[in-house]
């Protein structure tokens, strides 16, 4: 679907739904509607055609790493030796189903990929390296940066405003 027609789909009223669901996406329906100041009905209709449309992709729940057991943030580039389609997928596909990699981002120029990944402590991180990138045989270079400090987190998108 063309970002544009999409883009230029959203009305005041939508955006506004979206901001709000942003900042808090376990809000109800009703205070959903209140504070966008429309009809429940309305905010439920717009915002099942928000889901429907891929516009809001899911709603989650960000947890405190650190209070999950989680506290060790990498972010992670690889590059790899063979960089053929099915190379990159390949890769792809074992990143993909690891569960201490939170994003995994093709990039260009540069590394071929940028990893965020989050593990209870070094050990845990060495385990990672092990079965994702030592055990891979086309992967060349991994360069990691540890996290010292969170300073921003924020997954919310900036979205245009309108009346």
């Amino acid at each position: 679907m063309n970002e544009s027609i999409i883009h230029s789909g959203l009305d005041g009223t939508d955006l506004r739904l979206l901001d709000l669901l942003q900042q808090d996406a376990a809000l109800s329906n009703q205070a959903l509607a209140e504070r966008a100041h429309i009809s429940p009905a309305t905010c439920l209709r717009r915002v099942k055609r928000l889901v429907e449309s891929g516009i809001i992709e899911r709603r989650v729940a960000l947890l405190s790493p650190a209070k999950v057991g989680a506290g060790l943030s990498a972010i992670v580039e690889i590059t790899l030796d063979r960089q053929g389609a099915e190379h990159l997928q390949a890769f792809e596909q074992a990143v993909v189903g690891d569960a201490a990699v939170q994003q995994c981002w093709r990039v260009s120029p540069g590394p071929d990929f940028v990893l965020v990944v989050q593990t209870p402590d070094m050990p845990a991180y060495n385990a990672l390296v092990q079965r994702l990138f030592t055990q891979q045989a086309n992967v060349r270079n991994v360069k990691s940066f540890f996290s010292l400090q969170r300073v921003k987190f924020d997954p919310r998108l900036a979205l245009p405003t309108r009346g």
